[in-house]
């Protein structure tokens, strides 16, 4: 998006603050629009990375119902569960395990993120998610 007009960067920059905003419903007018549900910023970032990095479990399962892929990693190697983890937000865990999300993929996973931090719940959750 270097070359992109100024109008261009200034809605992405818009769709991205959403997410991190917990924007659902203008999201969800975006994507049902037809923005693509798995855009991604200069970092790789997607709406869905960054709505459960910021707490929005309402925003994360409506991004999730309209394709957004929550196995999907940032430039980073980061997944949205894992950093859901560590920024200790159980609704968003819960959303992004009903999605589909793989505990144990990435690296660090989301599995070794609960263990780090000595988080029994979360561990507890992604045992039940594996039976």
């Amino acid at each position: 998006m270097n070359e992109a007009d100024p109008e261009l960067r200034e809605f992405a920059t818009k769709l991205f603050d959403l997410a991190r905003e917990g924007g659902t419903e203008r999201i969800v007018a975006y994507l049902d629009a037809g923005i693509p549900p798995n855009l991604t910023n200069d970092k790789g970032d997607t709406l869905l990375m960054l709505a459960a990095y910021h707490g929005h479990a309402d925003t994360v399962r409506a991004l999730a119902a309209r394709g957004a892929d929550p196995e999907r990693e940032n430039d980073r190697g980061q997944r949205p569960l894992a950093g859901a983890v560590f920024k200790k937000e159980p609704e968003v865990v819960r959303a992004l395990l009903e999605a589909g999300a793989d505990p144990r993929a990435g690296q660090p996973s989301a599995y070794d993120t609960a263990k780090m931090f000595g988080n029994t719940e979360f561990l507890a959750w992604f045992d039940e998610a594996a039976s």
